[in-house]
């Protein structure tokens, strides 16, 4: 039995939020890795855009997991999804997964990272992960990637790399410890041995915003020229950047993300950096 664009109709989905995001700190010691904003939308919401494109929404079918600073999480989830708040330290990917084990309850699951920044011109967010699920037999692992500059580097699947979203059948799910661990060692990989992995290519833009640099690229995609919330103040030369809500920009910026509520003063010359509050400014160098 199937649902929404041939999404089976028992399938749920988890959105992985619940990581430190240390990379992209200091940003990440006041806002989760999860909320960040890329295009002027928290990255989560948009995990959860791409799965209501699916058919996959509300507590019954998506789950959200959160630990780090996961206070933020939970009230921006709010009722739109059932919260997995870890206690201690993040479980990791796989014992997150594993954390939610009485709701996944004998369902196939997709899950995805709260990080991965996808946009595919030919499909809207959803429909552009349908070629994942079509002809799935709910039994074998599905990965969601694109083909890696180097084939034979570590962490790559079949010559490509992950890109943020995977499809896990019950089995596998089942016997998961809740501790930490990783889906890589935990499931993918033994399943790869095995002959039951297969990767699925993603045709559309990925970052997995893990780096200032990637964070940055990732927002210059979305934005697609410049971006600029109604709300938000800008008298100074503004180019190829995003402006957040309620943001202030007297200055000069290019190439720069300007989180929501703050402010480039008069005088102040951006380039390709982020601005957070009144004086965080973190550069976006190619080394991350």
């Amino acid at each position: 039995m199937t649902g929404v664009a041939g999404v089976p109709a028992e399938l749920c989905a988890v959105v992985l939020a619940a990581g430190e995001g240390t990379r992209l700190r200091p940003l990440t010691e006041r806002v989760p890795k999860a909320l960040c904003p890329v295009g002027n939308v928290p990255l989560l919401d948009r995990a959860l855009a791409r799965l209501a494109g699916l058919g996959l929404a509300g507590p019954d079918r998506v789950a959200v997991n959160a630990c780090y600073l996961g206070d933020q999480v939970v009230a921006h989830v709010g009722d739109r999804a059932h919260l997995s708040v870890e206690p201690g330290d993040p479980l990791g990917t796989a014992g997150g997964v594993a954390n939610l084990r009485d709701w996944i309850d004998g369902r196939p699951v997709l899950v995805g990272n709260a990080d991965a920044y996808l946009a595919d011109r030919a499909a809207p967010p959803g429909p552009d992960l349908a070629a994942l699920l079509d002809g799935w037999d709910g039994r074998t692992v599905r990965l969601l990637g694109q083909p890696a500059a180097d084939p034979a580097a570590p962490g790559t699947f079949a010559g490509h790399c992950f890109t943020g979203f995977s499809l896990l059948p019950w089995r596998l799910v089942r016997d998961l410890p809740v501790v930490f661990s990783d889906l890589v060692r935990a499931v993918w990989r033994p399943a790869e041995a095995a002959g039951a992995l297969t990767v699925v290519p993603y045709p559309g833009t990925f970052f997995d915003t893990g780096t200032p640099a990637d964070y940055l690229a990732a927002n210059l995609h979305a934005a697609d020229g410049t971006l600029v919330d109604e709300s938000a103040t800008v008298t100074g030369p503004c180019v190829e950047s995003v402006v957040g809500a309620g943001a202030r920009v007297d200055g000069d910026v290019f190439r720069t993300v300007v989180w929501p509520g703050a402010t480039v003063r008069a005088g102040e010359r951006l380039r390709n950096v982020i601005r957070a509050g009144n004086d965080l400014t973190v550069p976006c160098t190619a080394q991350g």
